[in-house]
């Protein structure tokens, strides 16, 4: 426990950066004092209702108010370009200062999963020369991201005292790679409309990831649009996306009714019971089944597609980055040993290059999650996954990436509409020690992975590629509109 405030005070210049670096234009008063973690706190002031607010502020009154910043307010992108822009001309000036806090910088984004996500595609859009590893505050309502690195999935306390602990917690918690994955999107343009975005796609502003590839780039078809983004969480298609959509679409309609974590979470209950999950078929396949709606791909060796069966039960599939989804649950599981084995899988680290494919039946099916070793229906492992939509059954399906969903066309003639998710290279996120992620590089992390008693039942890039995923298809780096409200973030 702390004695008095100055002793608290003494102990935050640790984190402390000067406005030299931070302000363009500032005198250069050098502290007496190397800060051992430097931050940069990024804060989507309407979160958790109030919660984002209050954090803002107690943020403000313990460090540098130039080193926290207002989402709503102010653009990450051009945040960390100007401040890593001092920093080099800085460190060609011989200033070790500025040295020592490019080598240390941390980040801590206080948001939603979607907020995230925004600040780790800035991050890799940007190519910064020693890109600074992330801690996220859970202030959204799920908390995928917080969650899978030990940061909670709780709304945290806002006072000073919580907040110190946050960032001693930032300064001892330990760098993990993550894996990176990539997606492109193509379906033809539409006849009549706008072309930003499509017409009848109304892709919501939230989802920052699709946007025009440009005229150049030879992923470009004539009489079609490609979108690309990324992601390090999930993406997923059908039923769970179309709860969330519901949800979304709701806050939107009546922002006054989810300024609370426990409320959201009841309501997003209540629509997976009214959306037709929980009372869906159990014995025949509905139109809403993935197998109806789209062929799948995926990819094991560099080149060789193969076909993915989905059985003919599955309404939802999730393709999994993280050990975390709906809120904390896993739907990958820990599998018998044996049987894993047996069918050539591996263990589910989050840097090793493969994403698990997990299916449901309907939220009855999701709700084995809740018991112990419960686990979704694995279908595969791979390093890049291809959904081919034709024709058929439905004219629109729901889609879902790192928590932002959005109602996807179908094609109504003999068009395709492709969704392509690959891997592209890797970020760096905090860890703490109550991580739930496993890492190839951590040698207690192959037998957290794997469980020894048998519960359920298992059922070459070129350079010219890699130039067009280059960056996760933010134009200049990974930004929102300018009119966007980040109240409607995740």
């Amino acid at each position: 426990m702390l004695g008095d405030d100055s002793k608290l005070d003494h102990i935050l210049c640790e984190y402390y950066i000067p406005n030299y670096i931070l302000v363009p234009g500032s005198e250069a008063k050098k502290p007496l004092w190397v800060p051992s973690c430097p931050v940069l706190v990024f804060v989507n002031s309407k979160s958790g209702g109030q919660l984002g607010g209050n954090l803002l502020s107690t943020y403000r009154s313990v460090l540098n108010t130039n080193q926290v910043f207002d989402l709503g307010e102010t653009k990450p992108d051009k945040v960390l370009h100007q401040i890593y822009a001092t920093l080099g001309s800085l460190k060609q000036q011989g200033d070790v200062l500025a040295s020592a806090i490019e080598n240390s910088l941390r980040i801590i984004v206080a948001g939603g999963d979607g907020t995230a996500g925004w600040l780790l595609g800035v991050i890799s859009d940007l190519k910064l020369p020693h890109p600074p590893p992330v801690a996220t505050v859970p202030l959204g309502t799920g908390n995928n991201l917080p969650f899978s690195f030990g940061w909670g999935k709780k709304n945290p306390g806002t006072d000073r005292q919580s907040v110190f602990s946050f960032l001693e917690q930032v300064r001892n918690a330990n760098e993990m790679k993550i894996d990176s994955w990539h997606i492109i999107m193509r379906m033809r343009a539409p006849k009549e409309g706008s072309c930003d975005p499509i017409g009848p796609l109304e892709l919501p502003h939230s989802l920052h990831a699709f946007h025009r590839i440009s005229q150049t780039d030879k992923l470009g078809m004539d009489g079609y649009h490609t979108f690309r983004g990324g992601f390090w969480n999930y993406f997923s298609m059908g039923l769970d996306a179309q709860v969330s959509y519901a949800f979304h679409s709701e806050r939107k309609l009546h922002p006054e009714k989810f300024r609370n974590q426990l409320i959201n979470q009841g309501t997003y209950l209540k629509l997976g019971c009214t959306q037709g999950w929980l009372f869906g078929s159990l014995f025949r396949p509905s139109p809403t089944n993935i197998s109806q709606l789209t062929k799948v791909k995926i990819m094991k060796k560099q080149g060789q597609w193969v076909d993915l069966k989905i059985p003919q039960s599955i309404g939802s599939i999730v393709c999994l980055n993280l050990p975390s989804f709906s809120g904390g649950f896993n739907p990958w599981g820990k599998p018998y040993r044996k049987k894993f084995l047996d069918r050539g899988l591996t263990p589910p680290f989050v840097d090793d290059g493969l994403i698990e494919i997990v299916g449901f039946r309907n939220v009855l099916h999701g709700l084995v999650l809740l018991a112990p070793n419960g686990h979704g229906y694995r279908l595969a492992q791979a390093n890049a996954v291809r959904f081919e939509f034709k024709k058929g059954a439905a004219n629109h399906t729901f889609m879902r990436m790192d928590g932002e969903p959005w109602k996807q066309p179908l094609p109504a003639d003999d068009d395709t509409v492709v969704v392509e998710i690959s891997h592209f290279g890797q970020v760096s996120m905090l860890a703490t020690p109550s991580c739930r992620s496993r890492s190839v590089s951590d040698p207690s992390s192959p037998t957290a992975c794997y469980n020894e008693d048998s519960n359920g039942t298992d059922e070459g890039e070129t350079a010219d590629d890699f130039e067009e995923k280059r960056k996760f298809g933010a134009a200049d780096s990974f930004k929102f509109p300018d009119e966007l409200d980040i109240a409607h973030l995740s």
